[in-house]
């Protein structure tokens, strides 16, 4: 069986020891503050510090990735001997997928005895990173590349995101609510509960008045629809006590095992903005 790399871009929110000691490579996704022209890679900036400055004021956009970067990092595991695995960011909400597709597409040309391939995920954030750990885990039981795609694709919609945010005036400037919705609804403590839908385009699916509110509705989610209480992952911008509470929330209530929580990166978190929350895990359907 040929030697094959899991590869997965910056956008799926896991620490760096955790990819690394799955031996995955990461294609790192950039970002900038609007009126400065220096680009940041993902972890070139404290989380911390680049939240800060969201609330400050400051808005932060995030850049194309260069196609090079792809072609590049997947070519250099090629010359290693090895084939390549990609599972990306939903293509539904970044062009991300697009590029590195194009990128197997060209390496698979010039070196037709390698298998590459490209999966789009239809996950985001550490629903993205639940999905390439699944992977992982096959790999190391002696899953083939093919079979690891294969497994892939199964599972991909059965990953359940579910989100809520603090401010929903970062959702207002992605073109997600009205200026109208998101000042009432700021004024009125409303809280969006939205959910990355089977095309991987997120979706709101709901609103309730406060923000307890919507973390506990996020835990009932979880409750109705979950498969497996061993794998959640949760994912927060900046705001650790409410992610704890959450967790809490899922063990006491509603059967839930051990629980990965991890910051939500520079490049969920341009869209979403400090305060978001997010929830994954294995469901029966999304």
């Amino acid at each position: 069986m040929k030697d094959y790399i899991i590869f997965t871009d910056s956008s799926c929110d896991l620490p760096e020891e955790t990819l690394k000691q799955n031996d995955m490579g990461c294609v790192p996704l950039s970002f900038k503050f609007e009126g400065d022209n220096r680009n940041f890679l993902n972890n070139e900036i404290p989380i911390n510090s680049f939240y800060h400055r969201m609330r400050s004021g400051e808005i932060a956009k995030t850049s194309a990735i260069n196609p090079k970067t792809f072609h590049t990092l997947f070519e250099n595991a090629i010359k290693e001997q090895k084939d390549v695995l990609y599972i990306g960011f939903s293509s539904a909400l970044s062009s991300t997928f697009s590029y590195a597709k194009l990128a197997a597409e060209e390496l698979s040309a010039i070196y037709p005895k390698r298998r590459i391939i490209a999966i789009d995920s239809l996950c985001a954030s550490a629903g993205l990173g639940l999905l390439i750990n699944l992977i992982a885990e096959k790999k190391k039981m002696g899953y083939s590349i093919d079979n690891a795609a294969e497994y892939a694709e199964s599972i991909k919609r059965r990953i359940c995101h579910w989100f809520t945010v603090d401010d929903l005036d970062y959702l207002k400037r992605g073109g997600r609510v009205s200026p109208s919705s998101a000042f009432f609804g700021n004024m009125l403590g409303i809280k969006p509960i939205l959910k990355v839908d089977n095309s991987g385009r997120l979706t709101c699916v709901g609103k309730v008045r406060g923000r307890r509110t919507s973390i506990t509705t996020l835990a009932k989610r979880f409750g109705e629809s979950c498969s497996d209480k061993e794998k959640l992952y949760i994912s927060h911008a900046d705001c650790q006590k409410e992610a704890e509470y959450l967790a809490k929330e899922l063990k006491e209530n509603h059967g839930a095992k051990e629980i990965f929580i991890t910051d939500i990166g520079t490049v969920i978190g341009a869209h979403s903005g400090p305060g978001t929350i997010a929830l994954f895990f294995i469901g029966n359907e999304r």
